[in-house]
Parts: structure tokens; sequence; C-alpha cells
């Protein structure tokens, strides 16, 4: 179940990443609320998986997850660059998380 928690948290992650975008400086009131709960909401389900997960592959996975998600969201939704180099290192973060996985 804390994995699950921690894969959540990761998803929130990605949209208060996101989020920050469409606040404009915080200026955007319904961006900035959501951007906030989608703070809050990440940070609680990290803690709750903190409780038998370890703090360092937690962490570790918890900003991969967002890491991973937010780069491919900012090639979608913003047009950044897509270079093999870029989606390679990509590619290397993912496999980073899949390995703290399969060790913890």
């Amino acid at each position: 179940m804390h994995w699950t928690y921690l894969f959540f948290a990761g998803l929130f992650e990605i949209g208060w990443a996101i989020g920050l975008k469409y606040t404009d400086g915080f200026t955007r009131p319904l961006p900035t609320v959501l951007t906030v709960a989608s703070m809050v909401v990440s940070l609680g389900l990290l803690g709750l998986a903190l409780k038998s997960l370890p703090v360092g592959t937690a962490y570790a996975v918890w900003t991969g997850i967002g890491t991973i998600g937010t780069a491919i969201l900012g090639i979608a939704l913003f047009a950044e660059p897509a270079t093999f180099a870029r989606l390679a290192c990509i590619g290397l973060i993912a496999a980073g998380i899949i390995g703290l996985k399969t060790v913890a």
C-alpha cells in the first residue's frame, strides 16, 4: 500500500510542478489554489509512504516520478524540445526508479 501512496504522491508532484506554470507567478487564483492543493496532497501521501519505506528510496522515487512526468508534460504542453539525449536521460531516471523499487 505504501508504494501506492508513493506513486500517487509522485503524480500530484507532477500536478503542482505543471500547475506552477499556469499560476503566472501566483497571480491567477484558480490555478494557484489547485497547485497549492496538489502540493499538500503530494506531501501528505509522501508522508504516509514514509511510514514503511526508507526515506532515501521514497524521496528518490517521488522526485523521479515527478521529474519524468513533468519533463514529458513539458514536451507535450509547452513544446519543450524532445531530443534523443533528453529522452534518453528521462529513460535513465525511469531505470533508476525501477531499480530502487526492486531493491527496496
